[in-house]
């Protein structure tokens, strides 16, 4: 624990910098209202790109993370989209996942110090963001061309087959299924949020895909989830002092802005439009943080670079993170304005008749 200290640093915060980090809070809110994840693979790699130490970054979105989920949460219930005994026994198993993570984390950050934990951090981010990503975004495309809802994939079906007690009715979701298949799906979320601050787009998937969750239900129930991870996971993180309240602040504020905006939205697109933001993002995120990596590496004596070179990734790396931002929001918006227009249409022609 005294390496970790040792090693932590909070970064000065400039006009920019504030700015910047509030943008990356509101389309990270956006983001997670649409999306059901908690927009930790916007926000942590936002973060770490100003300078912030990986476990700072993490430890300061966790906390902020528990606030603005039961914001996106209560909203989104009140649209009828939450499966809250869902939520909450995917939770238990995720409190298990997150303290797992913490451990860790830690582990890593006493071993090789803060250029090993955000080698660590980025290099789990381009893993996760590539394969959930890519499949995500493959799904959305093939699937997107129906207009059906979302319906459980032929893993999901095989597994609710299965008569394994304890068995589990989900009223929202329309789902049932043993209890244990839903702990690897929960435990996995709970891990890696406290490790790099991301569970939203594990959990999402996985409950679609293993659990057989509609699109909107999962993402709406995985921000009850969202709340217990980030309550129990921020206060493990402030006793270890690695919480840096001021990035907290900051992007809460755009954050809780940006969440209801993002819950508004899904009453008005396809379900097929949110693994479409889920995918692209996450793909545009992890090319960001792969530009990252040799610095990391060039830290730890594992690699010789020239010091240029790692400025001229840095710059790149900041500027594919805030494409991906502006995509995202873009992505979102657009179509909400689409299909607010064709509202519009649809009741001037229903008036007219």
């Amino acid at each position: 624990m005294d390496v970790a200290l040792d090693t932590l640093k909070f970064i000065d915060l400039s006009a920019s910098s504030i700015a910047f980090l509030f943008i990356v809070g509101f389309i990270g809110g956006l983001v997670s209202g649409f999306i059901g994840s908690g927009g930790a693979f916007v926000l942590t790699p936002g973060m770490m790109s100003l300078g912030v130490p990986g476990t700072v970054a993490v430890a300061s979105n966790m906390c902020h993370k528990f606030p603005k989920a039961l914001v996106g949460a209560i909203k989104r219930f009140r649209y009828g989209q939450v499966d809250v005994k869902l939520g909450l026994v995917m939770a238990a198993s995720a409190g298990v996942g997150v303290q797992v993570g913490i451990k860790v984390q830690n582990a890593i950050l006493e071993s090789w110090g803060q250029a090993g934990s955000n080698l660590y951090v980025s290099l789990s981010f381009v893993a996760v963001l590539v394969i959930v990503g890519g499949y995500v975004f493959y799904d959305a495309m093939t699937s997107g061309k129906s207009d059906e809802a979302d319906k459980a994939g032929s893993l999901a079906l095989r597994l609710q087959k299965i008569n394994l007690w304890p068995m589990m009715t989900f009223k929202t979701a329309g789902v049932r299924i043993s209890f244990w298949f839903t702990v690897p799906v929960g435990f996995a979320t709970g891990m890696l949020a406290a490790t790099i601050a991301v569970g939203g787009f594990i959990g999402v998937p996985g409950m679609i895909y293993v659990m057989g969750v509609g699109g909107l239900v999962a993402s709406a129930s995985e921000l009850v989830i969202a709340f217990a991870m980030g309550l129990c996971g921020t206060i493990n993180w402030a006793m270890h002092g690695m919480v840096d309240i001021r990035l907290t602040l900051i992007i809460l504020a755009g954050s809780l802005l940006g969440v209801q905006l993002g819950a508004i939205g899904t009453t008005l697109v396809r379900e097929s439009m949110i693994k479409v933001v889920m995918g692209s993002i996450m793909l545009i995120v992890a090319v960001s943080r792969a530009l990252a990596v040799p610095k990391y590496l060039a830290q730890l004596g594992l690699m010789e670079i020239a010091p240029e070179r790692v400025e001229f990734m840095d710059q790149a790396s900041f500027l594919i993170m805030c494409a991906a931002l502006l995509l995202g929001a873009v992505i979102i918006l657009g179509s909400m304005y689409k299909a607010r227009k064709a509202e519009a249409r649809q009741s001037t022609a229903y008036g007219q008749a």
